[in-house]
């Protein structure tokens, strides 16, 4: 379905029949990407008595209570809530939900043992009055679907990098890394900060999505996002981000 859509003053078009979903799905068991930590996804039948909420089991419905993390297990979106005091609903942050959208793919600077994403290489590539950004990393292997993150020092921003795109403008920031911030940094979360420019002049409506995965066939350049998440009053959520291509 062809649709014109105007946003931000700007006419484009988009088929809404095509969307390039960029989310990882949460599955029970260890087939999904983890971090920070934690176990392995649960979905359990309920059992009350006799009866069993799975009809493999002989119940009447399938009737699971499922235990996971936002942030350590797959596509999720989080809010200024995820570092500050009042611990702000993600739910309550972010109320609008398709963005000006540029993709991007970069291939971490090593430094030292560490690999980062520099503001050098996001001013390479980044074009004018975008709202969102979708950053790709390079090699983009499949691994990622299912890559154990915890222990392993992954890539992350630095600091000058999260303060480019806050000055920049850009509002939603998506990733396909479990941090913006290094594994192992004594709490200081730099990039958080920077990005929503916490606690000075704090950006409510402003968000991070981690742990995204976008497919190698899929084109660098501009997009329509659809950023969903389900509505947790929470700091994070789990999310679908969704890109449409421009016509």
């Amino acid at each position: 379905m062809l649709a014109n859509i105007t946003h931000q003053g700007q006419s484009f078009k988009v088929d809404l029949s095509k969307p390039i979903d960029i989310s990882l799905p949460l599955k029970a068991g260890l087939d999904n990407p983890t971090a920070w930590y934690v176990p392995e996804v649960k979905m359990e039948a309920v059992v009350m008595d006799d009866w069993v909420g799975e009809v493999k089991q002989g119940g009447s419905v399938n009737f699971f209570n499922i235990s996971f993390n936002p942030h350590g297990h797959g596509t999720h979106t989080e809010c200024v809530g995820h570092i500050s005091e009042n611990k702000e609903s993600v739910n309550d942050c972010i109320t609008s939900y398709f963005f000006n959208a540029q993709l991007i793919s970069i291939e971490p600077t090593k430094q030292d043992d560490d690999r980062v994403i520099t503001k050098t290489q996001i001013q390479n590539l980044i074009e004018n009055n975008i709202e969102a950004i979708v950053i790709r990393t390079l090699p983009n292997g499949e691994d990622k679907k299912t890559m154990a993150y915890s222990n392993t020092n992954p890539t992350y921003l630095e600091k000058e990098t999260a303060q480019l795109l806050r000055d920049l403008g850009v509002k939603h920031l998506l990733i396909d890394l479990p941090s913006v911030d290094k594994e192992q940094d004594y709490g200081i979360l730099a990039a958080h900060h920077a990005f929503w420019d916490y606690p000075q002049n704090t950006r409510i409506d402003c968000s991070i999505t981690e742990l995204i995965y976008v497919p190698s066939k899929i084109e660098d350049g501009r997009y329509l996002l659809n950023l969903s998440f389900a509505p947790f009053h929470n700091d994070a959520s789990p999310s679908r981000p969704t890109l449409y291509a421009l016509l």
